[in-house]
């Protein structure tokens, strides 16, 4: 659900989020690997912004972004502490992005800065939501060039597991009106097990290190 950017510092201030694995996530290594990202990127919601440091080591013009300011802190020392400290990184709100005339234009939509779009467990956040969930898949279209690429990995509901986990069908809804569905498909999400999860992940695989993989969903989309 959303949460007041407040929530999101704590989380990071205290280290406690388990979506900060110390690594990308494989299925966004795999996807870039695979040749699905191209131009000019956006990571909306970054977190702790492996995402971004990796594409930025990699060559790829991408901003990282996130709504609580101590995520972007969070981020830039990661980004150091890996020898990558050019990597870009803002806050700002993924709810809002059309207000943004560098990244949207004015009026909103009118010169959308993006080819791709990484968003790595994001998109799940809205999922009980449906005014939230709609408000971020307007201020996607409202940043992504057409024919560009939305690339959601989020959590499933198809098995046991922690955090506001998603159905298919929530995917194939929002992404309607201005967007072509073209893959979705199940994999796999990496997290950490951290005191605010740990009676969720009871009774899953967790690794010696802590870490879990759980059902997740990857979504291609086209912005029509």
């Amino acid at each position: 659900m959303t949460r007041p950017a407040e929530f999101w510092n704590t989380v990071y201030d205290e280290d406690t989020a388990p979506w900060v694995i110390g690594e990308p996530q494989p299925a966004i290594v795999a996807l870039e690997r695979a040749g699905e990202i191209r131009g000019r990127v956006l990571e909306p919601g970054c977190g702790a912004g492996e995402h971004t440091i990796l594409l930025t080591r990699l060559g790829y013009d991408v901003l990282g972004i996130d709504f609580s300011p101590s995520a972007i802190e969070y981020a830039r020392a990661n980004a150091t502490a890996q020898g990558v400290p050019a990597v870009r990184f803002q806050v700002a709100d993924a709810l809002t992005l059309g207000d943004h005339t560098d990244f949207a234009g004015d009026p909103p939509g009118s010169a959308p800065a993006f080819d791709t779009v990484v968003d790595s467990a994001l998109f799940h956040v809205f999922g009980t939501e449906p005014e939230a969930r709609a408000a971020y898949v307007r201020s996607l279209h409202a940043v992504c060039k057409p024919g560009g690429t939305v690339h959601v990995l989020a959590l499933s509901d198809a098995e046991p597991g922690f955090g506001p986990r998603i159905s298919d069908t929530v995917i194939r809804e929002s992404f309607d009106i201005g967007w072509e569905l073209e893959r979705l498909e199940p994999t796999r999400y990496r997290g950490r097990v951290t005191e605010s999860v740990a009676d969720q992940a009871a009774g899953l695989e967790v690794s010696p290190t802590g870490l879990v993989d759980v059902a997740a969903w990857m979504a291609r989309i086209r912005r029509l």
